[in-house]
């Protein structure tokens, strides 16, 4: 792709916006059959693709529009709300942001700061300092291994290593430069990396910050001491809430509550549950199992509340009577602690009644267990909004 021929083409990007329609397969066949008697065909060609990644990126970008993206940088670009989350944490001055990919970072980091962007893909780094540009960023360019890059007189480097390889997925850990030597970089720094990530590879004094937006786990940043503030941490955007892991007293034991918490995905890879019981009063109902119960509502950022209308050991026979005697017809199935064909179950309940419930596998005291419970913050009605879903 000519990225500079084809950020030239500003008539062509304003007759595909001028057409109006979600670009599918069809309207892109139509149109590039259209665009085709007047622009070259592989300009053409480039600029539907490129138009149909900016629809895509809207779900991360606000300025996607206006933005320069691939297929595979758009993918492992973090959205923009947990960039600029990240990008609060980071002091002033020159920042280096090593492999760059198509800029998603730099569109938070560079505003205010000297900034410099460093990738492998030449195309990547054209992106990188466009992008950058778009949200008011000026940032300088250099096509190299990060590894040869002198550092010297950077107050602080973000890292974002590939994870993917020519071949597909690296395993879990895995990545290009290392993780060791990300660690092993003498500035303060942050690398992002998977939510999977196992903590044990990382040093002494990093703080691990689990991301999330609303309740979807977005990526774990690893801190260098130097910009570290705590030993573990989930974080909840667009609010901003953070929850710190902290030693306490022990957490209870018992039997399920009329509430359930559900804690945010970010509060259980941080190591938290324990901390967000005792922040709002709960206890656990088994010792491995992240759900908690309380005897009021609750509402907290980092859990979703459920009210528990029915709690029993689990009896797959019982169920279908059970669901059916509650007037269920459609239910949310969360699983935790306790297997089992969450797809197969959801056809055999032949649900016909009209209430929404979230049905809980888990175990309660290392006993399997079953919760069907209602959301009450969901305004919704009728069955058709829900399905069966593994967690």
């Amino acid at each position: 792709m000519d990225v500079e021929r084809l950020a030239g083409a500003s008539e062509l990007f304003a007759a595909i916006a001028a057409d109006g329609r979600p670009i599918t397969d069809e309207v892109a066949l139509a149109l590039g059959t259209a665009l085709r008697r007047t622009h070259p065909a592989d300009l053409v060609a480039d600029a539907l693709t490129q138009a149909r990644l900016r629809e895509r990126g809207a779900a991360k970008f606000s300025r996607a529009a206006e933005m320069f993206l691939t297929r595979a940088g758009l993918e492992q670009a973090s959205p923009e709300i947990v960039a600029r989350h990240r990008a609060a944490r980071f002091p002033g001055g020159r920042v280096a942001d090593l492999c760059c990919g198509i800029g998603g970072d730099l569109l938070a980091l560079a505003p205010g700061r000297e900034a410099l962007a460093v990738d492998l893909d030449p195309v990547h780094l054209w992106m990188a300092r466009h992008n950058a540009a778009v949200y008011g960023g000026v940032v300088s360019t250099c096509e190299s291994d990060v590894r040869d890059v002198d550092l010297g007189g950077f107050d602080a480097v973000f890292v974002d290593p590939a994870r993917r390889s020519a071949g597909g997925r690296m395993r879990l850990g895995d990545s290009e430069p290392p993780l060791e030597w990300c660690f092993a970089l003498d500035r303060p720094v942050a690398v992002k990396a998977a939510p999977g990530v196992d903590r044990a590879l990382v040093p002494a004094g990093w703080e691990h910050e689990f991301v999330a937006v609303d309740r979807d786990l977005k990526e774990a940043v690893l801190w260098s001491p130097a910009l570290a503030t705590a030993g573990a941490r989930a974080t909840v955007l667009p609010s901003g809430d953070t929850l710190v892991a902290a030693d306490g007293e022990p957490v209870a034991v018992r039997d399920p509550g009329p509430w359930l918490l559900d804690p945010n995905p970010a509060v259980t890879r941080a190591g938290a549950v324990a901390e967000l019981a005792r922040r709002v009063g709960a206890w656990q109902i088994d010792e491995r199992i992240a759900f908690l119960c309380t005897s009021s509502r609750v509402n907290t950022p980092f859990a979703r509340t459920l009210q528990v209308v029915d709690s029993a050991p689990w009896d797959q026979k019982r169920l279908p009577r059970r669901l059916a005697e509650l007037d269920v017809g459609a239910v949310d199935i969360r699983r935790r602690g306790l297997a089992g064909d969450v797809d197969a179950l959801h056809k055999r309940l032949k649900l016909r009644g009209s209430r929404r419930v979230t049905l809980v596998m888990t175990r309660v005291r290392d006993r399997p267990w079953g919760l069907v419970c209602t959301d009450p913050s969901d305004t919704t009605k009728g069955p058709d909004r829900l399905v069966g879903a593994p967690s």
